[in-house]
């Protein structure tokens, strides 16, 4: 297997290949792997992740999956790196991990067959695609800023080519150190080509964009100094910090953080029979701003 980096190198963006406990640009010049300023591995036209795949996420949702994958879309501006902080809104308590495997494209795929989607994927590398629950029932729909807001994407630490997840592989979640996601690729219902087939069925997928795969049960809310780590075999590690953010999000305008019993349940795993079901509370949406006047009419 063949690992590749990018990483901030002498003040410049730098391709690297892994050897061993070190990384090598092609011009020779070479950096400690636990000393490397880590981008994410690989620069996407688009990031496109799966809702449910995992059979033990379903079976925790308490749902039946669809007859096919459905997908939301993360913006570019949410990627980040192996060692990047995650930041949570100082205002919002429920950023949730979600350890993950992410397939990168290697060759322009569009109407591709399902064997054939093999043959574009270029190969595949860690992500964590953090929840900010606090908006989902505003963007329960789209999810933008849910699982779009700012550096809720890291990816890394590297792209791995000749690895094969169809060999029952086996992704870990640790937080602090503690095991909190445990789940092999087996239990994926749709595999790596088959999301890439259908997503490239109407949508043209370029080289170096990203399909999140799906995570296994047990996603949970992490705090301000938690070390969330995703570890796959044959992977490797991709470890993030989360952080406070330094500013609040803004009340002056838009739907503010709520604690619903839909935001609950999803961010703590509770409640899964209720789902979606039970009314929210009135006093959850109290704080959202009323229209004002345009100052500038």
């Amino acid at each position: 297997m063949t690992e590749t980096r990018r990483i901030f190198l002498d003040g410049a963006v730098v391709p690297v290949t892994r050897h061993d406990d070190e990384l090598v640009a092609g011009d020779g010049r070479r950096v400690s792997v636990d000393e490397a300023a880590h981008l994410a591995p690989v620069e996407p036209t688009k990031v496109l992740a799966v809702h449910l795949n995992y059979t033990s996420r379903v079976e925790e949702f308490g749902v039946s999956l669809p007859p096919a994958p459905t997908y939301f879309q993360k913006p570019l501006s949410a990627l980040n790196g192996h060692r990047g902080d995650v930041v949570r809104p100082r205002n919002c308590r429920f950023l949730n991990y979600e350890g993950e495997i992410a397939i990168v494209i290697g060759r322009t795929a569009r109407g591709v067959s399902w064997d054939d989607a093999w043959d574009h994927i270029a190969g595949y590398t860690i992500t964590n695609d953090y929840g900010l629950h606090d908006f989902r029932d505003t963007d329960a729909g789209s999810m933008l800023r849910v699982k779009g807001s700012d550096t809720l994407c890291p990816l890394g630490p590297g792209l791995v080519t000749d690895w094969d997840p169809r060999e029952g592989q086996v992704l870990r979640t640790l937080v602090n150190g503690e095991v909190v996601q445990e789940a092999s690729t087996d239990e994926m219902t749709w595999d790596m080509a088959y999301l890439v087939a259908d997503l490239a069925r109407s949508i043209t997928l370029h080289p170096g964009d990203v399909i999140l795969s799906g995570t296994p049960a047990n996603s949970r809310s992490v705090e301000p100094g938690d070390v969330v780590e995703v570890s796959v075999d044959g992977l490797g590690t991709l470890s993030n910090t989360i952080v406070d953010g330094p500013l609040p999000v803004s009340d002056e305008v838009g739907a503010q953080p709520t604690a619903t019993e839909q935001v609950l349940s999803t961010a703590r795993g509770g409640d899964w029979e209720f789902r979606g079901q039970r009314a929210p509370h009135p006093t959850d949406f109290s704080t959202v701003p009323a229209p004002r006047q345009d100052p500038r009419r």
